[in-house]
């Protein structure tokens, strides 16, 4: 096999990869998977700057990994939320309603969040970052605490 033939097979497993995640979890595994590559830059980016400004410690490093697993846990009481009353909904007569809201609001809120700190981060190394989209992030996000407190 030829490397033009090696970098086709390579593309077409990535493609299967991705089309398989895809169908087996649809947007809400795409929400899911952005919401943990966010955490991961964000601990990532935290720790660089950081580390630039000489106050790295492994204590605060440990409690950034405790603030993450805390945000799992309450995604994992959205998801059983949503579970909950989406089994409850299912059951009521003449409600034939698809619900799941919970999760996604959770998630689009974090993911909003975390790219705030990760914009936090990349400024505390010296990066310059346009005010306008911390303003539509912030702005964003809520929107999301504004939907979240109608429903």
């Amino acid at each position: 096999m030829d490397n033009n033939n090696i970098f086709l097979a390579v593309k077409a497993a990535i493609v299967g990869i991705f089309g398989a995640f895809g169908a087996a979890f649809g947007w809400l595994g795409w929400l899911v998977l952005a919401w943990v590559a966010c955490m991961a830059v964000d601990w990532l980016s935290g720790s660089s700057a950081a580390m630039q400004a000489g106050r790295w410690s492994s204590a605060r490093a440990r409690g950034g990994i405790w603030h993450k697993a805390g945000m799992i846990v309450v995604v994992v009481v959205a998801a059983l939320a949503d579970a909950v009353l989406g089994m409850v909904v299912s059951k009521m007569p003449g409600l034939p309603i698809d619900y799941t809201v919970l999760l996604p609001m959770v998630l689009v809120w974090y993911v909003l969040t975390e790219l705030g700190s990760i914009l936090e981060n990349a400024a505390a190394m010296g990066a310059p970052v346009p005010q306008f989209l911390i303003r539509i992030l912030a702005s964003a996000k809520d929107t999301v605490e504004d939907a979240a407190g109608e429903a």
